[in-house]
Order: structure tokens, then C-alpha cells, then sequence
């Protein structure tokens, strides 16, 4: 979560991209090439011509480190409120003339000038994955890796940012950065150390490889980074885009017996009567959590006891199909859902964890006609 003054500034994003491919060679000759030449003279010394040759001068290409980490996706993440495994792309690309491991780490604490809206919530159970099989997209038990290993010039690879968004009902953005540095390659399936610089002045060997950073910083305007250091940040965004759903409650009533008719029973005292509460959720896709039907029985009727039921919606005129029957005093039942019945208040409650988008459920009671 920011702990800054909050700002507007959009940082331009990318599309998506293949985890692991190779550009064309930006990065120059590999770090350590040895490069020799040697150099010659011709003379004449009374009409007879000579040549010498000189020593063979060797040097050795330096490491230049450069790095590029980029938002791999052109929209904030999409999340619902206490969802779990929200998921941010980035990529990393290896500018260093050499191959390169990667060490990886995130932060929500995002500086002044990079917010793109208001960041006022934090994801917990935070983690940082490297795309194994190049398909950019998260394989949640196949992306294991936590670093980047073994990156080859001008090779790239994605990353993404793993975590879960709280259910607060407040909670409408939040940003989070992923922070590359640059370590030690050569060894496959092992993290790196950091590298350290070569100090700029110290005068070059010709026999050594110098270590020289030349990453010219992805946000150093901003003052979160600093340009030659070996790290690079990008920065993207969680967005709580539902913060309601389009829930309907439809309620009917039928008499289910008068102790007259047993073909058409009527509105009689003494008859029992069934109250049918259909909720359906309309909005695909976003759940809506704690739903509570509460209905106050009319007056001149009396609640049948045990009466409440819940479970999918039926057909043909039935209200519940696979119902589940509820304890009146709220205690938990068989199935996932609720139920309870106020003496005091005379009102009967269903309660339904989760009702998913797309979905419909029904609540059933009876009562009887004074």
C-alpha cells in the first residue's frame, strides 16, 4: 500500500509475451572474448627489404550489465473481493553481454509518480514465480522457480506476481513492483550472488573481465530507482472491478393443505401455507458472499416449526429440489446452509454462504392460517 501523497501518472504498459525467446543481439560481444592482434612494419635497408613483427597485444571483453523489466499486461489485473491467486505479468530481458541469473523480489510500497489510481489496499500471501514452460500464462504447481536462471543475452523471461486480495469492502486498488537484480551466471539450477561492480576507477586489466553497470534505470525520474545499479523495477496493478451484483429475491406462496380438499386446497383457517424466497444472481462471474434471506411472517398466522428448507430451485411448481431441512435456532445443519426462526420477532432467516454469479437458490417455510 502506498504510504506517499498519492498522484496520477500512468506507466504506459505492454501486451503479453511468450516467457523465454531470443531478440536480435543488442548486447554486443560476450564478456569474457579474448580479442588479440599483432602489428607489423616493413623497411628497406640498401635496397634490401625487411619486416618485423610486434608482440601480440590481448585484452578481454568486459561484463556490461543492462537489464529491462516491463508490465506485461496493457490493463490493471481484474480481481473479486477475497479472491485468492490474483495474478500480475511482468517481463524480464537479459541487455548484459553475458548470460545472467536474475534475483527477483516485489514491493507494495509504491513511490510518489507512479500510481495510476488510488492505492489503498495490500494482497497478502504475496509470492514471485518465473514462467517455466514459456506459455505466459501462471500454472499454479508448475511455475516453481523463484529466480531467473541461466538468461542468455537478449533472452527474456515473464514473471508474475501471486497473491490474494482481502474482502474488505473498501478495497479498489492496489500496485505492486517487481525489482530484478543482475547476479552471477555459469552455475544451472543455483541462485546467483548479486553482482558487484567493478569501481570506476580502478584501472582496467587487460587480462580480467570488469563488472560494469550500465542499466539506465526504468523509473530513476521518479527517484525510486537509480540508474546503474544493477536493478530494474516495473510496477503494475490489482483492481477491484465488482463491488456489487445484480441479486433479485422473487417470493410466492402456495396453499399446501386446508384439512378440507385434497385436490385444490384453499386459504382456509387451520391450512398450511408455503412460502417459496428465490435469489438468483444475475452477475456472471462475481460471487456474492453472506447472502441472508429474512422474511417476518404475516399476521394471523403461526410458524410450523422445522419448516425451513434450502437448496436448488425446483421445477414444475416445486420450490426446492435436494432441499436441505434447517434447525429453527440457528444452529448448523446438514448441508452448507442455514436457517433459524425468532420467536420475538417472528422472523425466519436463510442464510447462503456463497452464491456464485450466474446461480440461483430457494428457501422454503410454512406457516399456518389462524
Amino acid at each position: 500500500m502506498n504510504r506517499y501523497r498519492l498522484t496520477r501518472y500512468w506507466l504506459a504498459g505492454t501486451a503479453a509475451v511468450a516467457s523465454i525467446g531470443t531478440a536480435q543481439a543488442q548486447t554486443g560481444t560476450t564478456a569474457g572474448t579474448q580479442i588479440t592482434n599483432t602489428a607489423s612494419a616493413t623497411y628497406t635497408v640498401n635496397g634490401t627489404a625487411g619486416t618485423a613483427t610486434s608482440n601480440t597485444a590481448t585484452f578481454v571483453v568486459d561484463r556490461k550489465v543492462n537489464l529491462t523489466v516491463i508490465t506485461a499486461q496493457s490493463a490493471n489485473t481484474q480481481v473479486n473481493l477475497g479472491q485468492t491467486g490474483a495474478v500480475t505479468t511482468f517481463q524480464v530481458t537479459n541487455n548484459t553481454n553475458a548470460t545472467q541469473d536474475f534475483l527477483l523480489s516485489a514491493n507494495q510500497l509504491i513511490p510518489t509518480g507512479i500510481l495510476t489510481g488510488t492505492d489503498n489496499f495490500d494482497l497478502s500471501n504475496l509470492k514471485i514465480y518465473v514462467d517455466s514452460n514459456g506459455n505466459g500464462t501462471y500454472d499454479p504447481g508448475v511455475d516453481t522457480a523463484t529466480y531467473i536462471d541461466e538468461l542468455a543475452p537478449d533472452a527474456r523471461a515473464t514473471v508474475f506476481i501471486v497473491g490474494d486480495i482481502p474482502t474488505s469492502p473498501l478495497a479498489s486498488m492496489a500496485m505492486v513492483g517487481l525489482d530484478a537484480t543482475v547476479a552471477a551466471g555459469g552455475t544451472a539450477g543455483t541462485a546467483g550472488a548479486a553482482l558487484i561492480p567493478t569501481p570506476l576507477n580502478t584501472v582496467n586489466q587487460d587480462s580480467e573481465i570488469d563488472i560494469v553497470f550500465a542499466d539506465d534505470d526504468n523509473d530513476g525520474t521518479l527517484g525510486y530507482d537509480t540508474a546503474r545499479n544493477g536493478q530494474g523495477w516495473a510496477y503494475a496493478a490489482y483492481e477491484v472491478g465488482v463491488h456489487s451484483v445484480a441479486l433479485t429475491v422473487t417470493k410466492t406462496a402456495s396453499v399446501i393443505s386446508d384439512g378440507v380438499s385434497t385436490l385444490n386446497p384453499k386459504a382456509l383457517p387451520g391450512a398450511i401455507v408455503q412460502y417459496c424466497l428465490t435469489v438468483s444472481n444475475a452477475t456472471a462471474g462475481t460471487p456474492a458472499s453472506g447472502v441472508n434471506l429474512t422474511d417476518v411472517i404475516p399476521a394471523n398466522t403461526t410458524y410450523v416449526p422445522g419448516s425451513i428448507s434450502v437448496g436448488n430451485v425446483g421445477a414444475a411448481g416445486a420450490c426446492l429440489i435436494n432441499g436441505y431441512p434447517q434447525n429453527d435456532d440457528g444452529s448448523q445443519a446438514a448441508g452448507p446452509y442455514m436457517g433459524s426462526f425468532n420467536t420475538s420477532t417472528k422472523t425466519v432467516t436463510a442464510t447462503i454462504p456463497t452464491l456464485a454469479g450466474g446461480a440461483s437458490l430457494a428457501a422454503s417455510f410454512r406457516v399456518k392460517i389462524n
